[in-house]
């Protein structure tokens, strides 16, 4: 089992607590050290693992120490928790990046059998790839969530690059890849070639400039999806500290309503940080980054799967050739819209899903206009 080969959280920042309040995470949450070995997870609901492989990464970048970022989340206070937190130690590099994909897929799939979440930090965006890989052995349809400003498909001349975690996803047979989401992208790192090929395969995607103006747009992507990978480099320069970083890209407080919102996903079961910065300020909001995403967590509404025969409200929405059904929770007041199969021979065979969707897109059918989501969850189907 590749649960063996943690190593434990080092003993330097184990010795740092020592002068944490009681009531700090580090305190509160139980950790792979030396002195006491490895936690016990029989009831654990989140597992947080230590990563530095960047062997593969799509664009050059530096290792991180998961350590640095651990010694600003055990200074933390936890919300209204009540459930168990693990901090596992650390993953080290295999032999080659191949055998650290199979190490983590091989802890992806145990954890997920014990019910619980995994939390992934460091190394870079192409451990996704082993992520959706652990889904394979069931045959289970993957929804990806990836916060980047690019897509992460091309290399120099080739639009899909073997360097590339999303060109492996999209080509590997038998493939498991339902929707592929990303959220951030900004149009001038994107070649027109790899729009096409996002088009092409009905995959969302949010602009940085709509995300920022209004986050909570991104949230039905990640009600619907398995994993999320947050990529550091996404970032502007004042948000991850480093001065020669993008002036423009996602601040400091959306990269944590990000978070949440993944937390809050009934669905969401691994959850990476990937490419930090080793910097003071990247340290600290990698802490609250994750603090966020537990945050959300522990405010799941239990609604997967969507049972809308009791505590949701109908609306059927006629536009001027079809009609639309909505549906909004009365738990948690979201929305979502109803998607038929159009691939069925006659009424017996014929199935529908839920789509999670946003007040917005419930008024643009409204004014007779089909959301964007819809339609290319339909192709999709």
């Amino acid at each position: 089992m590749s649960l063996e080969s943690l190593v434990p959280v080092s003993d330097e920042v184990i010795s740092s607590m020592v002068l944490h309040p009681k009531q700090a995470l580090g305190k509160n949450i139980e950790i792979h050290s030396e002195q006491q070995g490895f936690p016990e997870l029989k009831d654990s609901s989140i597992a947080i693992i230590g990563l530095s492989e960047i062997r593969n990464a799509f664009f050059p970048t530096s290792a991180y120490k998961p350590d640095d970022f651990r010694k600003s989340f055990y200074q933390l206070f936890p919300g209204n928790w009540n459930f168990k937190i693990c901090d596992l130690g650390n993953l080290p590099n295999g032999a080659n990046p191949e055998d650290t994909y199979f190490a983590l897929k091989e802890i992806c799939i145990h954890l997920r059998q014990l019910n619980i979440v995994s939390i992934v930090i460091g190394g870079s965006n192409d451990l996704i790839f082993p992520m959706y890989q652990s889904y394979q052995e069931n045959s289970q349809l993957v929804n990806i969530v990836s916060v980047d400003n690019q897509f992460d498909f091309s290399q120099e001349e080739e639009l899909i690059s073997g360097r590339s975690y999303m060109s492996r996803i999209i080509t590997e047979q038998p493939n498991f890849l339902h929707n592929f989401t990303n959220l951030g992208f900004q149009s001038y790192y994107i070649a027109q070639e790899e729009l096409d090929l996002m088009e092409k395969l009905h995959f969302d995607t949010l602009k940085l400039g709509v995300l920022l103006d209004d986050v909570a747009q991104s949230e039905p992507f990640f009600r619907n999806s398995n994993i999320t990978g947050l990529d550091m480099k996404s970032l502007n320069c004042q948000a991850s500290g480093h001065t020669s970083g993008p002036p423009n890209g996602i601040d400091a407080r959306t990269i944590c309503a990000l978070a949440r919102y993944a937390g809050i996903s009934d669905r969401m079961e691994i959850f990476g940080v990937f490419e930090p910065i080793n910097t003071a300020v990247s340290h600290q909001l990698l802490a609250q980054i994750v603090w966020y995403f537990i945050e959300g967590f522990s405010s799941r509404f239990d609604e997967y799967p969507v049972l809308t025969s009791n505590g949701f409200a109908r609306y059927t929405v006629a536009l001027s050739d079809m009609e639309m059904v909505f549906y909004q929770s009365d738990k948690s007041n979201r929305w979502w819209i109803e998607i038929i199969n159009q691939s069925y021979l006659n009424n017996k065979n014929k199935t529908t899903a839920l789509l999670p969707c946003t007040h917005k897109d419930y008024l643009d059918a409204c004014s007779d206009k089909i959301p964007d989501r819809w339609w290319k969850a339909t192709k999709r189907i």
